[in-house]
C-alpha cells in the first residue's frame, strides 16, 4: 500500500493539540484593518480550534499528524 500524504496546505494552516483537535488562525486581519476596532483585531490574534463539523475534514487532509 503506498504512503498516505498530508495535503501541504492544510499542514501550514493546523496543528495538531495533545487531546487530537487541531488549531486554527482566525481570518479578517490581512487587510482593511483601520474600520475595525482594537478590541476586534485584539481577538482575531489569537488561535482557535476548529469547528466540530470541520473536524473530520481536517483529519482527512492530514493522516499523519
Amino acid at each position: 500500500m503506498p504512503k498516505l500524504k498530508s495535503n501541504s496546505g492544510a499542514a501550514k494552516r493546523f496543528k495538531q493539540t495533545a487531546s487530537g483537535r487541531f488549531k486554527r488562525r482566525q481570518g479578517y486581519k490581512r487587510h482593511i484593518l483601520t474600520k475595525k476596532s482594537a478590541k476586534r483585531k485584539l481577538h482575531l490574534r489569537h488561535a482557535v480550534l476548529v469547528a466540530d463539523a470541520d473536524q473530520r475534514m481536517v483529519e482527512r487532509l492530514l493522516p499523519n499528524a
